[in-house]
């Protein structure tokens, strides 16, 4: 049917030769991630599940969101029209934050033009896994060699996110911060909740 959008497109050939948007995520910036208690806060993802994960697993990728309220919604969010959380899913995850101790350069995909500007449009960032995961791993080639993308929230847009490339050189200080039902995030989870619309279950 006309004007009905179907599959994103792949990666075009020429886009080593376009200009993606940029951002600098500068060394001291604070990202957040929500993550299981019994793996690793900086994960590097190769299981192909996720959006942004290298196809063939020849990279691993990180997702973390720039502030806590993205690294809630991405993790607990994903369920549409659900809007309760129990105790024990709280209970079975850790906040941590990671502190860049370098700058790094991510290709934006959140800010007005920076879709078009590499050829996409929003279904990259809703639509299939399968062609996002390769136009990923395009992305990561590209010359302007960047560290990762970012991204929004797919259940909050107003909220970015960044998916992060696993080379070396990405120095990430991390600090466990526990599960948001310990005291000290009394404050921060009631409002998380709020914005979210959620109720706390047992």
């Amino acid at each position: 049917m006309t004007g009905v959008p179907g599959e994103h497109p792949e990666p075009p050939a020429d886009l080593a030769d376009r200009s993606p948007l940029l951002y600098q995520l500068t060394p001291g910036t604070v990202l957040s991630r929500i993550h299981n208690r019994n793996q690793e806060p900086a994960f590097f993802s190769r299981t192909s599940r996720n959006r942004f994960d290298c196809p063939n697993a020849s990279f691993g990728v990180l997702y973390v969101g720039l502030d806590e309220h993205c690294a809630f919604v991405e993790t607990f969010g994903q369920d549409t029209g659900i809007r309760l959380i129990t105790r024990r899913a709280l209970e079975q995850r850790r906040l941590c934050y990671m502190r860049l101790a370098a700058q790094l350069t991510v290709i934006d995909l959140a800010t007005s033009g920076g879709l078009a500007r590499i050829g996409a449009d929003a279904r990259l960032l809703s639509g299939s896994h399968a062609v996002a995961q390769r136009w990923s791993a395009a992305l990561r080639d590209h010359p302007t060699k960047p560290a990762g993308l970012l991204y929004p929230a797919r259940n909050d847009v107003a909220r970015k996110a960044c998916a992060l490339f696993d080379p070396p050189e990405i120095v990430l200080q991390v600090t466990n911060a526990g599960s948001l039902l310990d005291a000290r995030h009394a404050l921060l989870l009631a409002g998380i909740l709020d914005t979210y619309g959620f109720g706390l279950i047992d």
